[in-house]
C-alpha cells in the first residue's frame, strides 16, 4: 500500500499503459481519477478499480481546468499527476506529415504537460508536495525514421520533466518520467504503421528482452516513482524498455 491515502489523476488512463498505471495505484491504496477523451471505458475502468472518471481532451485549456476542478470536488486535493496521454502520427517521411498532424501530436504530447502544470502545480505548491510523472518515450532517448515529429515529442517532455524537476524540487514537487518501449496498446498499430506479425517480429528483434512493455510494466515503475519509496529521485527518465536503448 504504497500510496494509501494519496489521490492521483492518470490520464488516458482508460486503455493501455494508462489503465494499467490507474490499477496498480489503486492497488497501492490510491484513489484515481481515469481522465480520458473515451468516457464509456473510463467509466469502465473507474468502476473496476474504485475511482473517478473524467472526461479530459489534455490539449484544451478549459477541459484541464474542469478536470483539475473535478478532482479538487471528489478527492480534496492532488499529490500525485501522471500525464500519460499520447498520440503519433503514421509513419513516414518527416516532410510528408501533415500539419494537422503535426499540430494534434505536439498538443496532445507537449502542450499537454503544459497544461497540466499550470492548472495543477500551484495547488501542489500550496501543499508543498506532489509527484509528477510524464509518460514519454524511448522515441525520445535513441529515435528511429519515419516517426520524426512523434520522436521530437517525446524529446520535448523528457527535457520539460528535468527542467520542471529543477524548478519544482525547492517546493516539494518531485517530477519524474518513463521512458517505455512500444507496447500492445491501442497506439501500437498507429507506431508501427502496418500491425503484422513481421512487423511485430521486426521490431521485437532490437529489444533484448524479447518483448514489448506492458501496462503492468509500467504500473509497477509508476507507483514506485510516485511513491514516498523513490522520495529522493527526481529529474529522472526511467527506461522500461527491456533494454532497448542500450
Amino acid at each position: 500500500m504504497r500510496l494509501r491515502e494519496k489521490t492521483a489523476i492518470v490520464t488516458g488512463a482508460a486503455s493501455g499503459f494508462g489503465a494499467g498505471i490507474a490499477r496498480k495505484f489503486a492497488a497501492e491504496g490510491a484513489r484515481v481519477v481515469v481522465a480520458d477523451l473515451n468516457m464509456d471505458a473510463a467509466r469502465d475502468i473507474a468502476e473496476r478499480i474504485g475511482g473517478v472518471a473524467c472526461h479530459v481532451d489534455v490539449a484544451d485549456d478549459t477541459s484541464v481546468e474542469a478536470m483539475t476542478q473535478t478532482t479538487l470536488d471528489q478527492l480534496g486535493h492532488i499529490d500525485v499527476l501522471v500525464n500519460n496521454a499520447g498520440i503519433t502520427h503514421l509513419p513516414g517521411p518527416l516532410e510528408d506529415v501533415t500539419v494537422e498532424d503535426f499540430d494534434r501530436v505536439l498538443a496532445v504530447n507537449a502542450k499537454s504537460v503544459f497544461l497540466t502544470a499550470r492548472h495543477i502545480v500551484p495547488l501542489m505548491k500550496a501543499r508543498k508536495s506532489g509527484a509528477i510523472l510524464n509518460v514519454a518515450s524511448t522515441a525520445g532517448v535513441s529515435p528511429r525514421a519515419h516517426l520524426n515529429w512523434y520522436n521530437a515529442s517525446k524529446g520535448w517532455m523528457i527535457t520539460a520533466t528535468k527542467t520542471m524537476a529543477i524548478e519544482l524540487a525547492p517546493a516539494g514537487i518531485r517530477v519524474n518520467a518513463l521512458n517505455p518501449v512500444a507496447g500492445d496498446t491501442p497506439l501500437l498499430k498507429s507506431f508501427l504503421g502496418d500491425d503484422t506479425p513481421e512487423r511485430r517480429a521486426q521490431f521485437l528483434s532490437t529489444i533484448p528482452i524479447g518483448r514489448f512493455s506492458t501496462p503492468e510494466d509500467m504500473g509497477n515503475a509508476a507507483a514506485f516513482l510516485c511513491s514516498d519509496e523513490a522520495s529522493m529521485i527526481t529529474g529522472v527518465a526511467m527506461e522500461v524498455d527491456g533494454g532497448r536503448c542500450i
